[in-house]
């Protein structure tokens, strides 16, 4: 998917970008339930930030020995269940280079409401870490005895959105401070599909919200804030240079964002628009749409001609054939993985064949070996029990790799062509040549 681009879409906007990356929504049902179809089953609300690129491209994170990522697995058990220190200590790590991750829980069950814009909603980072391994096992789910209820099942978390993106400095006045904002577009699931745990949780295919850092050494959340917080032992503790910024104030814009990669740092966020470009004059790309306008104006400059996009298939829809054809969601899944696998594999053959530069063969092959990292994921998405929200969530793991593909690579289109093909036919796409 990538961290996309961003249009500015008046003369002058009033913004600044502070940093750019990949965000994805998850929920967890309620004990022993598999799956969510309103806010009523939803146990929790996490949101995982992959920042990649910004107006720093060094950012801080907490040292790695003060927090869950430098924790042992017991300890980490212990601090997942009773409530960790908050982050200390200072480390550097390059966005554009390193994976970072915030594993953030929000309060409620759900994003404040588009449509009430002043109700603040807390959350608070639970995780920073540069290891994926360390977000899987918190999304994981776990079996536990009770002593009145017996045997007990908490659900592994669901996958319910995943998109692109900003934290932006805004100075609508140049008599009013500053503030910040986080910006959003859904690329999965597309807008004109409808599932029942996003729309309950006000995950709308795009949002803008107000983003305030809580100062920690300013007491509770204050009147009217609706929360009373982390305990002081779980409160982060922030360098000395970033915890000037907030001053004697109880909450600061978020600006740097290098706040939000201490564990345990407090926030709210505050509905402002669900319509970024109309409130801000920006507009959001995604990876796969940028990168398809790309290819469709160089074709077009080539050939003189305007030339329709290609229209590639959806994951739902290629899951949804195999579906008809009688195999199981999960298989379904799976054959739909297969088919982007042997793809690959067709277009790096034919691609070793023709090419007429070592260099540029070199840098297609990085660039598919990333799109097979995402093809990876869905393995991992296979250790839970197949079900309609898992089906989902290996749609958007397909889904990705195969905007993926069509990005990193023009012609691999037709591979992929290939899949449609069958699936408008009702052929089997290994048969197809």
């Amino acid at each position: 998917m990538g961290q996309g681009k961003e249009v500015k879409t008046r003369p002058d906007p009033q913004v600044e970008i502070q940093e750019r990356g990949e965000i994805f929504f998850f929920y967890r049902p309620k004990v022993n339930k598999e799956e969510a179809h309103s806010v009523d089953d939803v146990q929790r609300l996490y949101i995982v930030m992959r920042p990649e690129s910004g107006e720093n491209p060094v950012e801080e994170k907490q040292d790695p020995l003060s927090g869950k990522e430098g924790s042992g697995d017991e300890d980490e058990n212990n601090s997942s269940k009773k409530g960790g220190e908050g982050g200390h200590g200072v480390e550097k790590v390059n966005i554009e280079k390193q994976i970072l991750l915030r594993f953030i829980v929000m309060g409620k069950k759900t994003l404040p409401d588009p449509s009430k814009k002043s109700q603040p909603f807390w959350g608070f980072v639970e995780m920073v870490t540069k290891k994926v391994e360390d977000v899987k096992e918190a999304l994981k789910g776990e079996e536990y005895q009770t002593k009145t209820r017996g045997h007990r099942h908490n659900p592994p978390a669901r996958a319910v959105g995943e998109g692109i993106y900003r934290i932006l400095r805004h100075k609508p006045y140049p008599t009013r401070k500053h503030h910040t904002h986080l910006v959003y577009k859904l690329e999965y699931p597309s807008p004109t599909e409808k599932h029942e745990p996003q729309e309950s949780m006000n995950i709308e295919p795009e949002g803008s919200f107000l983003i305030q850092v809580r100062n920690p050494e300013q007491g509770k959340g204050g009147r009217g804030s609706g929360f009373r917080g982390l305990k002081r032992k779980r409160k982060a503790q922030f360098p000395a240079h970033l915890q000037a910024h907030l001053g004697h104030t109880r909450f600061g814009a978020a600006d740097p964002p290098d706040f939000l990669n201490y564990e345990g740092c407090e926030f709210l966020l505050i509905s402002a628009s669900d319509d970024i470009e109309k409130e801000l004059g920006v507009e959001l790309e995604s990876g796969a749409n940028a990168n398809a306008a790309e290819e469709t104006k160089s074709e077009q400059s080539q050939t003189g001609a305007k030339q329709k996009p290609k229209k590639l298939p959806t994951a739902t829809e290629l899951i949804s054939h195999y579906q008809k054809r009688g195999l199981e969601p999960a298989e379904a899944s799976v054959k739909v993985v297969e088919d982007l696998q042997n793809a690959l594999v067709r277009v790096v053959s034919s691609s070793k064949n023709n090419a007429s530069s070592k260099d540029k063969l070199l840098t297609d092959a990085r660039k598919i070996d990333a799109v097979n990292g995402r093809l990876a994921v869905v393995d991992a998405k296979l250790e839970t029990k197949p079900g309609y929200v898992e089906t989902f969530v290996l749609g958007l793991a397909s889904g990705a790799a195969l905007n993926g593909i069509n990005a990193v690579w023009p012609h691999v289109t037709r591979g992929i062509g290939q899949v449609w093909s069958a699936v408008k036919s009702g052929t089997d796409p290994s048969s197809a040549s």
